[in-house]
């Protein structure tokens, strides 16, 4: 049901883990991670990948969007997320009248001082619920390049640092166009991920109509049993001993091999960037960590081709008009692309 397969680590007691923890080691910070899974999976069914994807780019400092038909768990997979982590989160409705200070925040005049005074925006928080980012205007989706990129906002020539850790996790419906907006090149190129949330299996779907039976409310998260166990001292930890994670030359030129590979394509009018070969090998990382690897290998690297590569990639219009997806060019890629032994 998704892209990335479910992480191999061994189940982790739910005990909840302190917000402000002294220096863990790499299991602990494993498990710890593994229990934002299960609290997770307390409102959210089959879609374990997905909610992994959201791990990585944790671990990554990436971001991450999140595309999928009406009704599969999009904004309630995240917001299950933040409610597992101790985090502070916050949620913008993105529509077509939204303007970039709506998400940035602006300056403000103070009746009482006289001056102008800057006024945050929801983008200062540490997880970003960007929710149907392609309803509004390029101009507003513009807004959030420089804090996906830098960490920081810059407004009336002064520039602001965001939280750390910071996560933008955006929405969006493949099916419907009507009073949407295509994302930027530019933008796209921002997120680390693109995970697809497809329909779910029947006996799956079958498990959350049980649950909402037996009375499960989306909306009431504490409710469900949902609570944090992950906070920021323990990520931070954690993404430093990804970066830790090393790297071969043959499997770093093999990463490179696969990004130039879809430059190549007959049917790619554009292919994937350096930044995209360097947002490979952050991923492949990620996912190396987390299997307790301590560098990563070929099979982590193909793990973590589709979803980093996917929206990186323009097709040609008469491949389009042949019915040609960029998943079937990535998966030819692996498969032409020799594997390093």
């Amino acid at each position: 049901m998704s892209d990335i397969p479910p992480n191999q680590t061994p189940a982790a007691n739910t005990d909840p883990a302190p917000s402000a923890a002294p220096r863990a080691s790499d299991d602990e910070l494993r498990q710890a991670l593994l229990r934002v899974r299960t609290e997770v999976g307390k409102a959210v069914v089959g879609q374990d990948g997905a909610v992994t994807g959201l791990l990585i780019a944790l671990l990554a400092r990436g971001h991450v969007l999140l595309e999928g038909v009406p009704g599969v768990a999009k904004t309630l997979l995240v917001r299950s997320l933040s409610a597992a982590l101790s985090l502070d989160t916050k949620r913008v409705q993105f529509t077509p009248d939204l303007m970039p200070g709506d998400v940035t925040g602006s300056l403000v005049y103070d009746a009482r001082s006289g001056e102008f005074q800057f006024r945050d925006g929801p983008v200062f928080t540490n997880i970003l619920l960007a929710d149907e980012i392609n309803r509004t205007p390029p101009k507003t989706q513009s807004a959030l390049l420089e804090a996906m990129e830098e960490r920081q906002v810059s407004v009336d020539g002064m520039s602001r640092p965001l939280p750390d850790p910071f996560l933008v996790a955006a929405t969006m419906n493949p099916i419907e166009y009507e009073g949407t907006y295509m994302l930027p090149e530019a933008q796209l190129d921002r997120f680390l991920l693109k995970l697809t949330l497809e329909i779910p299996e029947r006996d799956v779907e079958i498990q959350v109509l049980a649950r909402h039976a037996a009375g499960f409310n989306p909306r009431d998260l504490a409710a469900a049993g949902v609570r944090p166990v992950l906070g920021a001292a323990q990520l931070h930890q954690a993404q430093a001993a990804a970066a830790r994670v090393g790297a071969a030359p043959d499997v770093l030129a093999y990463t490179v091999d696969l990004a130039r590979a879809t430059r190549q394509s007959p049917s790619v009018k554009l292919g994937v960037s350096p930044r995209g070969s360097t947002a490979l090998l952050a991923s492949a990382k990620a996912w190396a960590w987390l299997n307790g690897f301590s560098s990563i290998t070929p099979d982590h690297v193909q793990a973590m081709v589709l979803p980093v590569f996917r929206h990186r990639i323009q097709l040609r219009p008469e491949a389009e008009l042949e019915g040609v997806s960029v998943d079937t060019i990535l998966r030819g890629v692996l498969s032409q692309v020799q594997v390093p032994i």
